[in-house]
């Protein structure tokens, strides 16, 4: 379950229905009925946040929101979008990144979901992170 305050407008997230399961983007946010339309790709859904789970940070998401990929020589990875970055002590290891963007720099110290690393991201450069 995601809490309904931690969610925005561009987020992507898992939706869950009759035991089915859709990744979707939060096209929509019901703040009098606390619920969430999920365009799953096929058309828009209402959800309750409890209908609601998040993804994880893993390479192959970066790499599908178009990050480009690069080892150091210490063996830290870096991801970049633009001037945006993404730094990992270890391949595919998302529990420890620091994240930057211009002079703004932010150590997160434990792994957080997709759409959390989304917040940070428009929070920074004021755009939110699609595939585009």
């Amino acid at each position: 379950m995601i809490k309904f305050h931690d969610l925005k407008v561009g987020d992507i997230v898992y939706a869950s229905y009759e035991g089915k399961r859709w990744e979707g983007e939060v096209v929509e946010l019901n703040r009098e009925d606390k619920q969430v339309c999920v365009d799953t790709g096929v058309q828009q859904f209402w959800f309750n946040p409890e209908d609601l789970s998040s993804l994880p940070v893993t390479e192959k998401q970066l790499l599908d929101y178009k990050f480009e990929r690069h080892v150091n020589g210490d063996g830290a990875v870096k991801y970049m979008k633009g001037a945006f970055r993404i730094q990992v002590p270890k391949p595919g290891d998302f529990s420890d990144m620091e994240i930057w963007y211009r002079e703004d720099r932010r150590h997160i110290r434990e792994a957080i979901p997709f759409h959390e690393l989304q917040n940070h991201y428009l929070q920074m450069t004021k755009i939110h992170l699609t595939k585009d």
